[in-house]
């Protein structure tokens, strides 16, 4: 067998059960790959043993018939999941070397079903960023690089380091967690396939919170089958988390290759947005040839409160993340700081361990918050979140099976190019927040190339707890559209 990093999961799968490689020459390919690929800085930390013992530990189950779904698998996990024992900062400074004396519910999942684990891979600060620039660790480099350019790109954010670890081979499929878009813009701007399921499908537990409201578990791969087997792994009840629906999860591979004739699908008009890329829109119109040719129905629609929901996410989302960062203080675990008295060892720690991004987000969040403005923002934020929804749920009322979207306005930038102004770098997020305002499914699928030869994505938003017609229709735009890949570079 050729060059086993790129197999698709669903191929490596198969192989493994016909014992036609194993586990542990899988696994050895891919830390040979990261070895190779640290100049991308896709992973913060590599966990070659661990993944070698589980690897042998997959070998064992399989030559005994007893192979999980994901037996022998090797998978990146975002270092915002709490792994038992291995490290685990959210990549900041403040928590330091945290190992976790736990097991995330997603995780814990994917070790139940035999996947093995390479490693924890980058991110933006606490999730926090649109392009993975605000990491402790640094910037993660894109794979990608423009046609005739040497000019490093970056792979999005905030899970830029899962998405460049499966465009660069250097892993199956990658968890990512997406709380306004930090897995479907990374997928877009890397050309993979990324999902935000539906607001509780997964369990947040031992995932390190941004904004409880909107913060959700997703996997990246490089195929919309994988997707689908990674997500049925990831997704289910979880008893010690009150937001995670107790629902059966689908066999969301099943709803691969299905017909989407007679699908109504949604192209809404306030997603034609000032300065969106001429590539993208020629794209977007692309996207809708190729549903309406596999049989779909296409259909205009209005979600008027579109232009809102970039203000309204960005007034939620610090809030929540002002609460949730409250506990980073220097007293139980991570960074300290020494101060005068205690009041001075919570400023010193936190004015140490928090980054500038995180710094503004917090201020932002505890701002309107404050009493005096809580209602202003705050409340009303919650009361424009509430008629998003609302415009989304009267689309599918008439009838519509998903709605059609660009993922990204624009395909990736190089690293430095918008740190500057923070609403420039916000904006990166208009498609997507809508998304987890409303608590719906989202999927981005690589649809085609920008005239630099940079890959985009489409986005397909579907109904609560309807993942399967998000991969059908992700199914039909990614066997037109065909897939894509960098050329090596690194």
């Amino acid at each position: 067998m050729t060059d086993l990093t790129t197999l698709t999961l669903a191929g490596a799968r198969d192989a493994l059960r016909k014992k036609e490689l194993s586990a542990l020459d899988l696994a050895d390919a891919h830390l040979a790959a990261i070895e190779q690929a640290r100049a991308l800085n896709a992973y913060v930390l590599e966990t070659p043993e661990l993944a070698r013992r589980m690897a042998k530990e997959s070998d064992a189950r399989i030559a005994a018939g007893k192979a999980g779904p994901l037996e022998g698998i090797p998978l990146a996990i975002k270092d915002l999941f709490c792994v038992k024992d291995v490290r685990t900062t959210a990549c900041s400074h403040i928590l330091g070397n945290f190992v976790p004396p736990y097991e995330s519910t997603v995780t814990a999942n994917l070790w139940r079903d035999g996947a093995v684990m390479l490693g924890k891979t980058n991110n933006d600060e606490f999730a926090m960023g649109s392009s993975n620039e605000t990491s402790h660790y640094g910037p993660v480099t894109s794979p990608w690089r423009r046609e005739g350019s040497n000019t490093a790109l970056v792979p999005g954010g905030s899970s830029g380091g899962s998405a460049a670890a499966v465009a660069a081979n250097l892993c199956l499929g990658a968890t990512g967690t997406d709380t306004g878009g930090s897995i479907r813009q990374p997928a877009a701007f890397t050309g993979t396939v990324g999902i935000k399921p539906t607001y509780g499908r997964c369990s947040r537990w031992g995932v390190v919170a941004f904004a409880s409201s909107l913060d959700q578990a997703g996997p990246f791969t490089r195929t919309v089958r994988d997707a689908a087997i990674l997500l049925r792994s990831m997704a289910g009840p979880d008893a010690k988390d009150t937001t995670c629906v107790d629902m059966a999860v689908p066999d969301y591979e099943a709803a691969i290759g299905k017909s989407v004739k007679g699908m109504k699908i949604g192209i809404p008009k306030e997603y034609r947005v000032d300065g969106m890329s001429p590539d993208i829109d020629a794209l977007w119109q692309q996207g809708a040839a190729w549903l309406k040719d596999a049989g779909a129905e296409l259909v205009e629609v209005s979600l008027p409160h579109t232009k809102y929901a970039l203000p309204a996410y960005y007034i939620v989302a610090p809030a929540e993340a002002s609460s949730n960062l409250a506990r980073y203080d220097g007293v139980r675990y991570g960074l300290r700081e020494d101060g005068r008295d205690i009041i001075g060892m919570y400023e010193a720690t936190r004015a140490a361990g928090f980054g500038k991004e995180v710094r503004r987000r917090v201020m932002i969040g505890t701002y309107v918050l404050s009493a005096g403005y809580y209602d202003a923002y705050y409340l009303r934020a919650q009361k424009v979140r509430t008629l998003i929804k609302r415009d989304f749920e009267e689309c599918f009322a008439k009838g519509i099976s998903a709605i059609l979207t660009p993922a990204t306005p624009t395909a990736a930038f190089g690293v430095g190019e918008k740190g500057a102004d923070p609403i420039e770098m916000y904006l990166n997020d208009i498609f997507t927040v809508t998304v987890n305002m409303a608590g719906l499914p989202g999927i981005a699928v690589p649809a085609g190339r920008d005239g630099q030869g940079l890959p985009l994505g489409l986005q397909l938003i579907g109904k609560a707890f309807d993942e399967e017609t998000l991969f059908t229709l992700g199914e039909v735009v990614e066997q037109a559209a065909g897939r894509f890949t960098p050329t090596r570079w690194w």
